[in-house]
C-alpha cells in the first residue's frame, strides 16, 4: 500500500490517501506490462495498407515481344516486378494484427502499471467549479503549483471531464486527459507524472481495485 499526498487548488498539501491495489509479483511484472503494450499498439494499427501483385495491376496482357530472336531476355508480361509499373513482390496486403491477452492479465497489467507509477503520482481536490469558463493559463498555473514542470509529460486523470476543462488542457503542450475508467497501460507508463482528483482516485479503485 502506498499513501499518496493530497492538495488543493493553491499547491498546499491538505491530506494523504492510500493506494493499494494488487499487482503482479515482481519477476514477472515487467513480462505482463511488456506484452499488454505491444497488445495495445498492435491493436491500433488500422492494417489496411495494400499493393498490387503482378496480377492486379493493370495492363500487361500482351506478351511484349517474342521469345527468341530478339537478343533480349524473354519476358511474358510488362507488369512483372522486374519492370517500371510491375506489381509488387512480397508487398503488404490487409490484415489483423489484433493480439490477445485475458481480462485479467490486461486489468493486473493495469493495476501494475498504476503502481509503478505512485511516486509520480499526484492527488488533487476536484477542481471542476475553478473553470466557469475555459481558460488554459489557469490550469498551466495549477499544474506548476502541483509540481508538474513544462518538460513533463502530463496524464491528467478525472472521474468526468466538464467541458470547460478538456477546453483548457488541450492548448497545453504534454498534456492528456483521460477518464478514469478509461486508463490504458501505455499512457500509463509513457507519463512522467500522473495528476488525479480524489473522485478519479475513487473510481480507479472501484473499476480496477479487484
Amino acid at each position: 500500500m502506498v499513501n499518496c499526498v493530497v492538495k488543493n487548488w493553491d499547491g498546499d498539501e491538505v491530506g494523504q490517501t492510500p493506494l493499494e491495489l494488487k499487482v503482479a509479483k515482481e519477476e514477472t511484472a515487467s513480462h505482463i506490462l511488456h506484452r499488454a503494450v505491444v497488445r495495445q499498439l498492435a491493436n491500433a494499427r488500422q492494417g489496411t495498407a495494400s499493393t498490387k501483385t503482378r496480377s492486379e495491376v493493370r495492363g500487361g496482357g500482351r506478351k511484349p515481344w517474342r521469345q527468341k530472336g530478339t537478343g533480349r531476355a524473354r519476358a511474358g508480361s510488362n507488369r512483372s516486378p522486374l519492370w517500371r509499373g510491375g506489381g509488387v513482390i512480397f508487398g503488404p496486403k490487409p490484415r489483423d494484427y489484433n493480439l490477445k491477452m485475458n481480462r485479467k492479465e490486461r486489468r493486473l497489467a493495469l493495476r501494475t502499471a498504476l503502481n509503478n507509477q505512485a511516486e509520480n503520482l499526484i492527488i488533487v481536490e476536484n477542481f471542476g467549479e475553478q473553470f466557469p469558463q475555459p481558460k488554459t493559463r489557469e490550469l498551466a498555473s495549477a499544474l506548476a503549483r502541483w509540481g508538474v514542470t513544462e518538460k513533463d509529460k502530463v496524464l491528467l486523470i478525472l472521474s468526468e471531464i466538464p467541458e470547460n476543462v478538456g477546453l483548457s488542457a488541450r492548448n497545453i503542450c504534454n498534456v492528456k486527459v483521460i477518464k478514469a475508467d478509461s486508463l490504458n497501460v501505455y499512457d500509463l507508463l509513457t507519463a512522467s507524472k500522473l495528476v488525479a482528483t480524489s473522485d478519479a482516485l475513487e473510481k480507479i479503485l472501484e473499476v480496477y481495485s479487484g
